[in-house]
């Protein structure tokens, strides 16, 4: 009698194994197949979207060189309305212009990112300065770097994540006061990442004394198209954002950001130091 308890026992724990192995195929299965399928429709949008916005280049120069030769030959012959809708119609399609790039710039991230090598941060830091020379000298602001560790990045992407965050940092500076911002790095623990990463790991820090923002706004602003104030207030087409935390997310990262009203902003990028040899995240 022991020996059918024990032969019961033993094939209950056969079918149960068996079940639970089935079940984790079947699941992995699924898994496989949903991962597919949503890279070829990731792979469709940036298609589109870049196939768009190379679509609207032509249309869009011919407006603006239509109108910039209106303004310079019969400007004066238009009277102050005419000229006034001709205003309105050339800020119009620059914020076009404007915005077909910067969705340009959000498609190629991952369709024309380069593969990760060791990367001195401090050379995409000083790149990203120096495209915002101007922007730094007119608003006498004033930018404090502290040395930039190496890591396994694309050092395009990565002068292209500076140059968004400082450009922010720089935009929204409280009315009647120079910008002050200042970037640092530190190594990061496991207990502000969890599970997100294995190896070692360095935050990025990004922190101005601007206007900040409400935190209950914090996912909104790192999605495409969103902007916390009217266009009026402050230029932009609300993608700046939205590409740094995919320049983020390709290399393994997140960004996220520290801030409240009236108080500035600190953003926070997080990536791993190392990648293996020549490893690269679509």
């Amino acid at each position: 009698a022991y020996l059918l308890v024990m032969l019961r026992d033993t094939t209950a724990e056969q079918k149960a194994r068996t079940f639970l192995e089935d079940a984790n195929r079947l699941l992995e299965d699924r898994v496989r197949v949903r991962t597919r399928e949503l890279e070829v429709r990731n792979r469709e949008l940036q298609d589109f979207a870049y196939v768009a916005s190379h679509d609207l280049q032509e249309p869009l120069r011919k407006v603006q060189a239509f109108g910039d030769g209106l303004a310079e030959r019969w400007g004066e012959e238009l009277g102050e309305e005419g000229r006034d809708y001709l205003r309105r119609m050339r800020e119009a399609a620059g914020r076009m212009r404007r915005l077909i790039d910067d969705l340009l710039s959000f498609s190629r991230i991952t369709s024309r990112g380069r593969p990760f090598l060791s990367t001195e941060l401090d050379q995409p830091l000083r790149e990203a300065l120096a495209d915002l020379e101007l922007r730094v000298e007119e608003s006498g602001a004033r930018v404090e770097a502290a040395p930039l560790p190496v890591i396994d990045a694309d050092a395009a992407q990565m002068r292209q994540l500076f140059q968004n965050l400082l450009g922010n940092a720089l935009k929204y500076h409280r009315p009647g006061e120079a910008p002050r911002v200042r970037v640092w790095a530190e190594e990061a623990t496991d207990d502000e990442v969890g599970d997100l990463f294995d190896g070692k790991r360095v935050r990025l820090l990004v922190q101005d004394e601007g206007i900040g923002f409400d935190e209950r706004y914090l996912d909104r602003i790192f999605s495409p198209f969103q902007r916390l104030h009217g266009r009026g207030e402050y230029e932009g087409t609300g993608i700046g954002l939205a590409v740094c935390r995919r320049i983020a997310e390709r290399h393994g990262g997140a960004i996220t950001a520290r801030s409240a009203p009236g108080a500035g902003a600190t953003f926070v990028v997080t990536l791993p130091v190392r990648h293996g040899s020549g490893e690269e995240r679509a």
